[in-house]
Parts: structure tokens; C-alpha cells; sequence
């Protein structure tokens, strides 16, 4: 990501962040006069201890000086969480993300973590790397989502799927839900690696391919490790209900294994296990 491009996408993101934000939750009177959502550039100036002018100028991702201190008080004043200061410093600050090659050598399942997913018999596993292509699966997660391997491999991350596949729409009821997840945690990533331009590439692509990709990025949504509750239809097993939680593998790679828990009090578990008996699981 160069210089211009981490700026416009900083702007995007306290833009987004600004207008989610309603003048009652701060103490501020609501107004009559308000053409957007959300507060105002000078109110979220005033809400940080900063100039106007100096807020108006990050927020239109100009080049200007900004220090640690005073990008806490913005945070504040937008009233982000962990993942998003996380993120709004990553884009504040030049260099201040992680520079890969775009070209990386083939990513490898350690025998520990094949034993992981091998031995989850009954929780759907996939395994992504940090640009989300699905490097890794087991036998549940294939009778629960679709056949990876019938995939080509160049097409195989799950941003792509979750927008252009029929079967994810079809199989998530709170499909909305499950795609903003991902796309939380794949901003955690953007904001990480700014100095590839992969990320960017990616996004193009996709914002031309897709307007609900373009409408839910738009929403700034970030999270390193989302929990979702799940609710799918599958088309032989009926009503399915997981937990999704992403775990983050430490290593080189940096690779996240996301689980797909059976929720408790719903019979998830045993229609897996009899679908996949069925099916020759």
C-alpha cells in the first residue's frame, strides 16, 4: 500500500467510524440540521482537544503530522475498540505495518495442526492464510460448506466465496452476519500488511465485481478475531447452528484456524455425524 492509498483508506475508515456515532451517545444536542448520520468533523475535533482544522485535514488523508498522544484522543472521541486503534494507528503512521513480497512460498500445514483439525471430527475447520485463501480443511467442513478441492485453487479464499458463491448464500440464514465477520477480520489484515499491494488489488476487484462487497466495506468494521453465531440451512441436514471462533496459528505463515462449534442445546452435533455417516464421512 503506498503513502496515497494508506491515506485515502484512513479517511474511509474515521469517516465511517464518525458517522456511526449519534450526538445523544456523547452529550451533544441532536440538531435539526444535519445532512448525514453521525456527528460532525468539529464535534469530534472538540470531543479529542483538537483543532478543527488539523482533524478536517487527517480526516481528508493528507500528509500531516500526527503523534501517538493526539491519535489516542481521536480514538477516544470515536470511541474504538482494541482492533480498531489497532488499526487506526497502522494507517496513521508511514511504515507503520508489515512489508511482504507478493510472492510467497506455498503454505505448509504443520503435522500438529493437520492432527487438530484431523482429530475435530464433528466441528467443521478451515484453515486461511492472512489474505484468507483457504490453505486447509477437514472432512466436516466439506459436508458443511462445499468440496474445497473441487475449487481451483487460485479461487479458493473465502472473501471470494462468501460474495460470489450461491451455496454460502443459500447456506448462511444470517448470511449478512457471517460475511461482515470475515470482512472484519480480513481489514485487521489490511491495516497489518500496508505494504503490500495485493490487499489493494483484491479490493478493486472486488468493489467492481460486487456492490454488496463495496456497501459492507464501507462500514469499517474491524476485528482480529470475530466470534460469530451461525446460523445455517443446509440443504440435506436442515437447520445447523454454530459458533465460529478464529484462533490465530503462530508462525511464520501467520495463519488463523477459524472452528465451527456446534452450538449447545441444538441438535447440530448429531445431524453432522449422521449426514456425514450417510454420505460415507
Amino acid at each position: 500500500m503506498n503513502s496515497q492509498v494508506r491515506l485515502q483508506a484512513l479517511s474511509a475508515f474515521l469517516k465511517g467510524q464518525r458517522a456511526k456515532i449519534s450526538p445523544e451517545s456523547v452529550g451533544l444536542p441532536p440538531g435539526t440540521r444535519r445532512r448525514t448520520p453521525g456527528l460532525r468533523r468539529e464535534e469530534v475535533a472538540q470531543l479529542a482537544g483538537v483543532s478543527t482544522t488539523w482533524y478536517t485535514w487527517l480526516e481528508q488523508g493528507r500528509d500531516i503530522q500526527v503523534s501517538s498522544s493526539v491519535l489516542d484522543c481521536v480514538a477516544n472521541a470515536l470511541q474504538l475498540n482494541a482492533d480498531e486503534r489497532r488499526y487506526l494507528y497502522s494507517l496513521a503512521f508511514e511504515g507503520g505495518g508489515e512489508v511482504y513480497p507478493v510472492q510467497q512460498e506455498a503454505v505448509q500445514i504443520s503435522p500438529s495442526l493437520q492432527k487438530i483439525m484431523t482429530e475435530l471430527k464433528l466441528c467443521p475447520v478451515v484453515i486461511s492464510d492472512r489474505m484468507c485463501n483457504i490453505v486447509g480443511w477437514n472432512r466436516a467442513a466439506a459436508f458443511v460448506f462445499l468440496d474445497f478441492d473441487r475449487i481451483p485453487p487460485e479461487e479458493r479464499n473465502m472473501i471470494r466465496l462468501l460474495f460470489t458463491r450461491r451455496e454460502f448464500r443459500r447456506l448462511a440464514v444470517n448470511w449478512e452476519q457471517f460475511a461482515s465477520g470475515y470482512l472484519a477480520m480480513f481489514r485487521s489484515y489490511y491495516g497489518q500488511y500496508v505494504g503490500d499491494e495485493w490487499y489493494d488489488r483484491f479490493l478493486e476487484e472486488m468493489k467492481r465485481k460486487n456492490p454488496d462487497f463495496t456497501r459492507m466495506w464501507e462500514e469499517s468494521q474491524v476485528s482480529y478475531a470475530p466470534e460469530v453465531h451461525l446460523e445455517f440451512r443446509h440443504a440435506k441436514a436442515g437447520k445447523m447452528v454454530y459458533e465460529l471462533t478464529s484462533l490465530k496459528v503462530y508462525g511464520n505463515a501467520d495463519l488463523r484456524c477459524s472452528i465451527y462449534t456446534p452450538a449447545p442445546d441444538t441438535n447440530t452435533e448429531a445431524k453432522l455425524r449422521q449426514l456425514m455417516e450417510e454420505m460415507g464421512g
